[in-house]
């Protein structure tokens, strides 16, 4: 038996969450069992709670979609090298990973370089690869254009802010609040726009009168629409996800007039798709890491029994990189 939070209804993660005992997990073929050492929390995880992520399992079920962890079981036609491997990787819904064991598709769990602890490794599968994907595959970003990350002090919105300052672009990164605007500057953002201040096409623009060749959006809503506005001929708005919980409805003909490029990220079916390119994004995010090119930003490390709360307070939007629950 291992201890799991299980979401029997949909609703807000604190009401519907609860800490179970369940049975172990027994991996079917091609998977393998992992014993979970961390768990970052991401926005997703609070979609999944409300039963609005793009995968929507049906109860009961346990949500945590980025773990790390020691693999202790192997199904059927996995490689034998990989038992007692740690790894990280996204865990098969319905077993998450906000649970003492998970269970993995081998082929989409990746080994942890030695020199990346637990903690650190929990952040750098989800959101670094969604920034990575987002920013590389979907915004095809080059060396001296200037990218907007619109939560930069955010989970994923961070990771971009690394990426993008890695890849040599021109940063700013927008956020609301002064302690966030501080966060942005540390993580790389050559130029930093509190939203709760400043006018943020204005101030896009005072720096970029161009506009922005690349916009990485995880809040949708306004700030979709503030980026329609400011955006560079030919730029591209990397759709990642929508964090304000408004849903932007695009008007084609504003793109046509414009000549800019909407592009979406939904990052996991590059697992379906081009398994290729995760794997390259991946290894480069480990490579990074593990040269101190770029450093997760932490908010708090937590323990298996806060889960609820954890999820909350990132609902709440009052969280500035990732939590991580350690177990």
């Amino acid at each position: 038996m291992s201890r799991a939070w299980r979401v029997h209804q949909y609703g807000e993660p604190e009401a519907v969450l609860r800490l179970e005992q369940t049975p172990d997990l027994v991996p079917g073929p091609g998977q393998i069992r992992v014993r979970v050492a961390a768990v970052s929390c991401n926005f997703a995880d609070v979609l999944l709670c409300r039963g609005g992520y793009q995968q929507k399992p049906p109860p009961p079920f346990t949500p945590g979609l980025e773990a790390c962890g020691w693999v202790d079981a192997l199904g059927a036609d996995v490689d034998s090298g990989l038992l007692t491997a740690r790894v990280v990787g996204q865990p098969v819904l319905p077993h998450g990973g906000f649970s003492e064991t998970t269970l993995m598709d081998a082929t989409e769990a990746h080994v942890v370089p030695s020199a990346i602890d637990d903690v650190t490794a929990a952040t750098l599968h989800l959101t670094y690869l969604s920034a990575w994907l987002g920013l590389h595959r979907r915004g095809a970003i080059a060396a001296g254009d200037v990218v907007v990350v619109t939560a930069a002090a955010g989970g994923v919105g961070s990771a971009a802010v690394q990426l993008a300052h890695a890849a040599g672009a021109t940063v700013i990164g927008i956020v609301s609040g002064a302690d966030k605007a501080a966060t942005a500057v540390m993580l790389g953002a050559d130029v930093v726009i509190d939203r709760s201040r400043q006018n943020v096409i204005e101030s896009v623009k005072s720096v970029a009168p161009q506009g922005a060749d690349v916009v990485f959006d995880s809040v949708g809503g306004d700030a979709y629409n503030q980026a329609t506005k400011y955006i560079a001929f030919e730029g591209r708005i990397v759709v990642v996800g929508f964090a304000s919980s408004e849903i932007p409805h695009a008007r084609l003909n504003h793109p046509m007039v414009k000549n800019y490029t909407i592009v979406g990220l939904h990052w996991s079916l590059y697992s379906k798709y081009r398994p290729d390119l995760v794997h390259r994004a991946q290894s480069a995010v480990f490579d990074m890491a593990s040269s101190g090119l770029i450093t997760p930003l932490i908010h708090r490390r937590a323990e298996l029994h806060e889960v609820p709360a954890a999820l909350s307070e990132l609902a709440s939007g009052r969280v500035q990189g990732k939590t991580v629950i350690t177990i």
